[in-house]
């Protein structure tokens, strides 16, 4: 087959080459070429002095002080929280506009603890990087804005935590990849969803075997955002939907999935194909918030994805129309069925049940209907019985999992992230979510846009470890002994 070859810049938007059939190209961040229809980003090779980061152990830190930048929808709800994690010490606050940092200061003074120094400004995140007194970075800016912090902290030797997405193009994930790298500090993704009391429960499931081999997931991010979109400051949130096409807010969705699938741990994006519909009510909301006449993003974006090791993955995105919120978890397996929207519950095979289950554990199964979920009862003696460690783990003696539902954040998932930064920090521990997992969940944002833009073809996935995702057997979650 002929191969035509076709180089893309920034700068350059569209071009056709002698020899090849005419096609519009479109801008990419980084060079790709089409190679028998696929498209395939270059790829950074690794500079001299780096060494990856798969299982990175950083020195452990006795009292973790923590600095937040960006205090607007998402951030003061994270410094609340951290006020309830031994070991930690707020040691700076960081936004744009001064008075929100100000506010936050009274979660600290409600729990009793020393106010923390306070920045501002456009560039008021570069003097707390520098600070002493600064070991992590937890980035809760808008999107814009995450690479250009994450990359100065990483740089004065800080650890960092970004909000989701981490960066929002894939040379930007290289760079996070990169600095990361150089610097020797963890850079890890602010994935809460990965720690709902569903996902990790099913997570657990799975890597004990019940459901067989996994073969097909899903997850998606559907959310009618109509209720908020005028909150978000300087309307940065829709400025993006309206100039981006394409998945942009995928890790919600596709990060449960990575680690069910264990990808970067044994298996690998291959390649992805998406596809968009027209935009409707996205075009008539730009037009009255921003007297813009065109919203690039559809209303719906469908994502496939095929994993090395021949598993597929089905994404969603679609913030504009009046549907359920739904993030779509679901896990396909030759010997079970997890599902979480719209409704919760798990088929398995009778006799797969018999095999794993402790005798004597389950309800009388004899009865399993195949076709259905499996019963109320059976699936609750599983769910305790299938409990992940985390949600086991002990703070003040109570068990994380119910720990985290009285501190809060979307059910308590949010402090069980949070805690588990910490706990892994503080025990110089891989942490649960690494750069490469920020990468990759992050980069379907351009990629999805550029197989829409060039016709739906097929984008081959950027391998982040730069070969290394067949090391390390399987997901762990690390424990202190």
């Amino acid at each position: 087959m002929k191969k035509c070859t076709f180089f893309v810049s920034l700068l350059l938007l569209a071009t056709t080459f002698a020899g090849c059939n005419s096609e519009k190209l479109y801008e990419a961040s980084i060079n790709y070429t089409i190679e028998d229809g696929v498209i395939v980003l270059s790829e950074p090779q690794r500079q001299e002095g780096q060494t990856s980061l798969l299982e990175f152990r950083a020195e452990p830190l006795d009292t973790v002080r923590v600095g937040f930048v960006g205090l607007g929808m998402r951030g003061p709800g994270a410094v609340e929280r951290f006020t309830y994690i031994d070991g930690v010490a707020i040691t700076a606050l960081c936004d744009k506009y001064r008075e929100r940092a100000e506010e936050a200061q009274h979660y600290l003074r409600a729990a009793g603890m020393a106010d923390a120094t306070l920045y501002s400004g456009d560039e008021g995140y570069k003097a707390l990087c520098e600070s002493d007194d600064v070991d992590l970075v937890y980035i809760a800016t808008p999107w814009q804005m995450h690479v250009t912090i994450a990359l100065y902290a990483m740089e004065q030797g800080k650890h960092v935590a970004i909000e989701v997405p981490c960066a929002n193009t894939v040379e930007e994930c290289w760079q996070l990849v990169d600095a990361a790298e150089r610097n020797r500090v963890h850079c890890t993704i602010l994935e809460n969803c990965c720690y709902d009391h569903f996902e990790l429960t099913t997570l657990y499931m799975a890597q004990q075997g019940l459901f067989g081999d996994i073969i097909h997931a899903e997850g998606a991010y559907i959310h009618n955002l109509e209720p908020y979109w005028q909150h978000y400051a300087d309307n940065w949130r829709l400025e993006y939907n309206q100039a981006n096409n394409g998945d942009i807010y995928a890790t919600h969705g596709i990060g449960p999935n990575c680690q069910a699938l264990n990808i970067h741990r044994g298996d690998r994006l291959d390649y992805l194909v998406a596809m968009s519909t027209k935009s409707v009510n996205g075009t008539k909301l730009v037009k009255e918030l921003m007297n813009e006449e065109e919203c690039r993003q559809g209303d719906q974006i469908n994502t496939l994805i095929r994993t090395v090791n021949g598993c597929t993955i089905d994404m969603q995105h679609n913030v504009m129309t009046p549907r359920p919120y739904s993030r779509m978890y679901q896990l396909v397996g030759t010997e079970g069925f997890a599902n979480k929207y719209p409704v919760e519950g798990y088929t398995f095979k009778l006799d797969q049940i018999n095999k794993i289950a402790e005798p004597g554990t389950l309800p009388d199964i004899e009865n399993l209907n195949h076709h259905t979920f499996a019963p109320k009862e059976v699936v609750e003696a599983m769910m305790e019985q299938y409990k992940h460690p985390v949600q086991r783990q002990l703070v003040d003696g109570i068990p994380l999992e119910e720990y985290s539902k009285r501190v809060g954040g979307h059910g308590g998932m949010d402090f069980i992230m949070d805690y588990r930064l910490i706990y892994c920090l503080r025990h110089g521990l891989p942490l649960d979510m690494d750069v490469y997992d920020a990468a990759e969940w992050s980069s379907m944002g351009e990629l999805t846009r550029i197989s829409i833009e060039n016709g739906s073809k097929p984008v081959r996935i950027p391998d982040f470890t730069r070969g290394e995702w067949n090391k390390i057997d399987g997901l762990t979650h690390y424990f202190a002994e």
